[in-house]
């Protein structure tokens, strides 16, 4: 949570206080708040429910109108009764994918220089999903690091070294003549290096 450090630290609050407070609100924020992947792995189910409820209510409008007709009933029901059941597993489907998208995401925040590039590496076939925490996901990510390691941002915030080489805008003569009292003396100085 650097954000909060750094709002801290232009408050006026002590480095000592900001790592105390820090730590409190890491232990306590889980209490009060969901994480950013559940919510929206919450969101994506809520929308896909309500599609599904309002296709189940036209399918019941549409039994209604042909209620008169017994064996064509039976077979529009049998016929629904499998769409539905197909699409309970499209969903489920659908629900695996954003679960192990979002678990991959999370897991590379602030980490890789293109997010969605790194995302298309995993092998979400390997990845599973049990009580809510994706299995193998640690072990790509591991692999990943040491095969692509130029995708991933350095951990220890160094800046990149500079590279040999003319640079545009770069600083000049990197050794000035010392100050001489004629251009004479400057041409002199310069031809005896």
């Amino acid at each position: 949570m650097d954000w909060l450090k750094e709002l801290l630290k232009k408050l006026g609050v002590e480095d000592t206080e900001v790592d105390k407070i820090d730590a409190e609100v890491v232990k306590e924020l889980p209490k009060h708040f969901v994480s950013k992947t559940q919510y929206n792995e919450v969101t994506e189910a809520k929308k896909k429910a309500e599609k599904d409820v309002t296709e189940r209510d036209k399918q019941i409008e549409e039994l209604g109108k042909t209620a008169g007709l017994s064996e064509e009933l039976k077979q529009q029901i049998q016929a629904l009764q499998t769409e539905n059941k197909e699409a309970a597993e499209k969903h489920a489907t659908e629900m695996k994918e954003l679960q192990l998208s979002n678990a991959i995401k999370s897991a590379l925040s602030g980490k890789v220089h293109d997010e969605d590039l790194v995302t298309g590496l995993f092998d979400k076939d390997k990845l599973v999903i049990n009580d809510g925490k994706v299995v193998g996901l640690d072990e790509q990510l591991k692999t990943l690091q040491e095969s692509k390691a130029f995708l991933f941002k350095s951990e220890d915030g160094q800046q990149q070294q500079q590279q040999a080489g003319f640079k545009v805008g770069g600083g000049g003569n990197p050794n000035p003549p010392a100050a001489t009292a004629s251009l004479k003396d400057a041409i002199a100085a310069h031809f005896q290096k």
